[in-house]
């Protein structure tokens, strides 16, 4: 009798764990939310509340043709914001970044000429490498002299402005005349490997986030349930699955187009490395140390000079991806390129996201949704008719908006 009492208690215990620890992980999460950490929810309940009003307004924000555009549309954007986070996250700041994406558009666009004949490849790397190594130069200024990095990256700006213009000339322009290069914005991936490639990818994503969560239960770690594993396993799936309906419907109209756009891979394979590295190597673990406490990432033994200027380099080298993005898009690079807008809305786009403009917060993913947010509200006030000085008008308005829930949730982390 005595023994399977023994016996019956260990069992008992072990059926409660689960809803202690469910209820624990929900509870905690409302608290979290309550201390301040909303994470991405401002951000996606404005982009559903933004496409909500333009669609009412004008039905056909909703449509294939109009989304699809919106994706390539934000691409550029999304881009610049991924780039800016890596220096937010040290509280910094790059102003050059729109006129490193210049550069790097320019560098392409230039050796792909029929008269030089550079292969599409070898351009790519070639801008990609400024890019990184302008990022570096920006990063040693500032972490080994001390310069602020306001006053390095604004020099930056206005230098590799009159680069451009210096190697353009007054009111000049190169066409690109490479397919492959046009055809990154353009181009569209056929109905079937798009499919598969996305398909492949929530799987992928599913498994390392299932994996990741049953190794920290495993080692006795704090883990969500998993019941929001799942969820967000699911969730990416139904999502991967909704955008291939989406861009599997025609949208042509002369002839059909249908397909998922080569950018929108893009960005999303530019999206899972840079998360990949901040959120599970080391060194994006320095970043958020560093953004968070320097003097205490310092005195821990982290390198604060060689974190800094590697986030700096890789802040320009994304800028340059978001550069042949925007070159293939217009299918030529001219002075007409406003470097100082779009660096104004990768940070936007990043700050609107939820990254945090004092440091130590913020995901990549953030600049994305950013991005998606500028995209949605350049396109649906296009589609009503709004002036370019409208736009930019609402689009300061919400980033702040953006800043003051930043601010407000960090005061309210405080003690």
């Amino acid at each position: 009798m005595m023994a399977s009492e023994v016996k019956a208690e260990p069992s008992a215990v072990t059926a409660g764990a689960a809803p202690v620890a469910d209820d624990n992980f929900w509870r905690g999460a409302w608290k979290r939310v309550r201390g301040g950490q909303i994470g991405e929810l401002p951000v996606v309940g404005g982009l559903i509340l933004v496409s909500i009003i333009f669609q009412s307004l004008n039905s056909h924000f909703f449509t294939a043709g109009n989304l699809v555009n919106l994706l390539v549309q934000a691409a550029a954007f999304a881009l610049l914001g991924m780039a800016e986070v890596f220096v937010l996250l040290l509280g910094e700041i790059d102003l050059s970044a729109g006129y490193v994406a210049g550069v790097s558009g320019l560098i392409v666009a230039w050796l792909v000429q029929p008269s030089i004949g550079c292969p599409w490849w070898l351009a790519i790397l070639a801008a990609l490498a400024a890019t990184a190594a302008i990022g570096a130069l920006h990063g040693t200024l500032f972490a080994t002299i001390g310069l602020p990095s306001f006053v390095v990256t604004l020099g930056g700006q206005l230098f590799w402005a009159g680069v451009i213009l210096f190697v353009l000339g007054n009111g000049g322009a190169i066409l690109i005349q490479n397919k492959v290069i046009n055809g990154i914005a353009s181009a569209t991936l056929p109905a079937i490997a798009g499919w598969v490639i996305m398909l492949v990818v929530a799987a992928a994503f599913g498994f390392t986030v299932w994996r990741g969560d049953e190794h920290r239960r495993a080692s006795g770690l704090h883990s969500s349930p998993r019941g929001v594993t799942i969820a967000k396993i699911v969730g990416v799936l139904v999502a991967a699955v909704l955008l291939m309906l989406l861009v599997s419907m025609n949208r042509g109209v002369r002839t059909p187009v249908s397909g998922l756009p080569w950018v929108v891979l893009l960005v999303l394979a530019v999206l899972v490395v840079w998360t990949y590295l901040l959120g599970r190597r080391r060194f994006g673990l320095y970043v958020y140390a560093v953004g968070g406490n320097a003097e205490g990432a310092r005195r821990a033994g982290i390198n604060l000079i060689k974190i800094r200027i590697l986030s700096f380099m890789l802040c320009s080298l994304t800028a340059g991806v978001a550069g042949i993005v925007y070159a293939s898009r217009l299918r030529s690079v001219s002075t007409s390129i406003d470097g100082g807008s779009l660096v104004l809305y990768g940070i936007a786009g990043a700050v609107i996201g939820g990254t945090s403009l004092f440091g130590g917060r913020g995901k990549v993913i953030h600049g994305v949704l950013g991005g998606l947010v500028i995209a949605a509200i350049d396109n649906g006030m296009g589609l009503l008719g709004f002036s370019a000085a409208a736009k930019d008008m609402v689009t300061a308005l919400v980033l702040i908006l953006a800043v003051i829930i930043d601010s407000l949730a960090l005061r309210r982390q405080r003690p």
